[in-house]
């Protein structure tokens, strides 16, 4: 196969993420105690805190334990204090100290990978919060370059090839979200190649939509052996 340049998401592509941000959630829904709204209405209400905040503040656990502060204090059926706040941002701290865990396939594929194609890991969230991620995962070394943006657009996946001198025609975009990953990166020229996750995030979500062929669906990740063999 003529040589690729292989653009990889990081957050629940190369390695679990949401699954840690869920099980804060399910946390806070316990100490929020709601005496009317389920979790998929608490869920609705953080979702609309987030989409403003996101744009303003970025991704990540520092910012989502801001999130759930302000959650909390919109939603809260009793008087909310310091105290209160603290302990729900508390929560979601904890993620910053999670260990990484690959995802199935992962550390025996990409190595294959990065003997043949050149790989690209292109992430957004925290620089510090990505940073630390991608040098615990013990993946950096097979990566010829690691990038950590504010969002992934359009915009970003165009400046990225073009810094990068990739040709479009031989450049895959490689994740999990329709959002931040497949539809952009199609948007932007490129190709792409959907490994759906069943955690991933509900504003990761939306229709994915092929453009002239260039999408490829696979079940998992170590099916890009045989894909880009």
């Amino acid at each position: 196969m003529t040589r690729q340049h292989l653009i990889f998401d990081a957050d629940d592509t190369l390695w679990e993420n949401n699954i840690y941000f869920e099980a804060v959630f399910d946390e806070f829904c316990e100490y929020l105690n709601h005496s009317t709204l389920t979790r998929d209405e608490v869920r609705a209400h953080l979702d609309e805190i987030e989409l403003v905040n996101n744009k303003i503040h970025g991704y990540g656990a520092l910012n989502f334990a801001r999130n759930l502060g302000e959650c909390l204090e919109r939603l809260a059926e009793r008087s909310v204090d310091a105290s209160d706040v603290e302990h729900v941002k508390a929560l979601a701290h904890r993620i910053l100290e999670q260990h990484v865990e690959l995802m199935p396939g992962v550390a025996e594929t990409l190595p294959l990978l990065a003997a043949k194609h050149e790989l690209t890991m292109f992430t957004k969230g925290h620089p510090d919060e990505q940073n630390r991620k991608i040098d615990l995962s013990g993946l950096r070394p097979l990566f010829a370059h690691c990038e950590v943006v504010k969002e992934k657009n359009r915009a970003a996946y165009l400046e990225l090839a073009s810094v990068r001198g990739f040709d479009h025609a031989h450049t895959w975009m490689i994740g999990n979200s329709p959002k931040s990953d497949i539809n952009p990166a199609l948007a932007a020229g490129l190709r792409a190649v959907w490994v759906p996750h069943e955690r991933t995030w509900t504003l990761e979500r939306e229709d994915v939509h092929d453009v002239d062929g260039r999408l490829v669906v696979i079940e998992k990740f170590s099916d890009l052996g045989s894909l880009f063999g």
